[in-house]
């Protein structure tokens, strides 16, 4: 009887174990960064080329190293989270990450030149590989001797940029000094409505997928296209059948579809793989590439990703 009373003990112990740790793996990775609107308003952008086209981006990098501020600001954003159980990526590290991996190249390109333009914001997504990324408003108020945090948080899935929890509210006013308790103050009372939002979009992809985006195109060298048959079926179907086969419950959308190129949007990929590893959009289309190579196709193909959620296969040269 004892043996039994210790072997049932057991068993629930472990049962509840993998289940808190069930738990704790589906809460999503977050990031805190500071917004886009708080880097231009205190002069931290920065110019890119994007083949040709000159546009603002945040410089992360000079506000980190020049804004104490900031550093206390995402400290205590951070800390707020982790006591919810939120598991982060640290800004900081993530940025001397892609340093020491030397991701600071404006182009991937092929052999022939062709490429797809990765600016710092889409590199630094894909070191940091959080599943939401948090940016962060602020504005320090000053009535007389009182002083109050206004604030906005956005909750932007990493891998579509689309907002999927915010909230926005300014602080009592207080006589403390100290920029973080301002925030904490002013941010509290919204912070677990913002994170339930986060959890039910993170439950969502749990259940149906995370959502990417893919592009089929070829080089003007090839001589086939998309409508070549291959056992009497177009490759563009091919193509097709193997998103199906491959997706979330077979989710996706075709977008467009011409001779030359393919879009697929709203395409819903596991969150890991069988070994439990997280997929990105790289990491799912690579599966694609690979069974394009393969007869009876036997494609050359180059794979191209952009941040974690974009995929181009380009047919016809690697």
């Amino acid at each position: 009887m004892k043996k039994n009373i210790i072997k049932n003990a057991l068993v629930l112990i472990a049962f509840f174990s993998m289940s808190f740790t069930f738990a704790q793996a589906k809460k999503p990775t977050i990031m805190v960064v500071p917004s886009d609107v708080w880097c231009n308003t205190n002069g931290y952008m920065m110019v890119f080329d994007n083949q040709g086209t000159k546009t603002k981006i945040p410089d992360y990098k000079k506000a980190f190293q020049e804004n104490a501020d900031l550093l206390l600001v995402i400290g205590k954003i951070n800390t707020m989270m982790a006591e919810r159980g939120f598991p982060l990526k640290d800004m900081g590290a993530a940025m001397k990450s892609l340093e020491s991996e030397s991701a600071e190249n404006s182009m991937l390109t092929s052999k022939t030149g062709s490429g797809v333009v990765e600016n710092p914001i889409d590199k630094l997504k894909k070191v940091a590989k959080a599943d939401i990324i948090m940016q962060l408003t602020w504005t320090l108020n000053t009535t007389g001797p009182k002083k109050s945090v206004t604030f906005n948080l956005q909750g932007l899935d990493a891998y579509t940029d689309k907002q999927v929890a915010g909230a926005q509210g300014t602080g009592a006013p207080s006589f403390s000094a100290e920029l973080p308790v301002l925030l904490e103050e002013a941010v509290l009372a919204h912070l677990d409505n913002f994170n339930a939002q986060l959890q039910k979009h993170f439950d969502d992809l749990f259940a149906n997928g995370r959502e990417i985006t893919v592009r089929i195109k070829k080089f003007d060298s090839w001589a086939d296209d998309l409508e070549t048959e291959f056992g009497g079926k177009e490759l563009s179907a091919v193509i097709e059948d193997w998103m199906a086969a491959n997706t979330v419950k077979g989710r996706f959308s075709t977008t467009d579809s011409t001779e030359n190129m393919m879009l697929f949007e709203q395409v819903r990929i596991p969150l890991a793989d069988a070994n439990g590893k997280s997929i990105d959009a790289r990491g799912f289309i690579k599966g694609l590439q690979d069974f394009l190579k393969k007869p009876p196709y036997a494609i050359t193909n180059k794979l191209m990703t952009k941040g974690l959620g974009q995929a181009t296969i380009v047919l016809g040269e690697k």
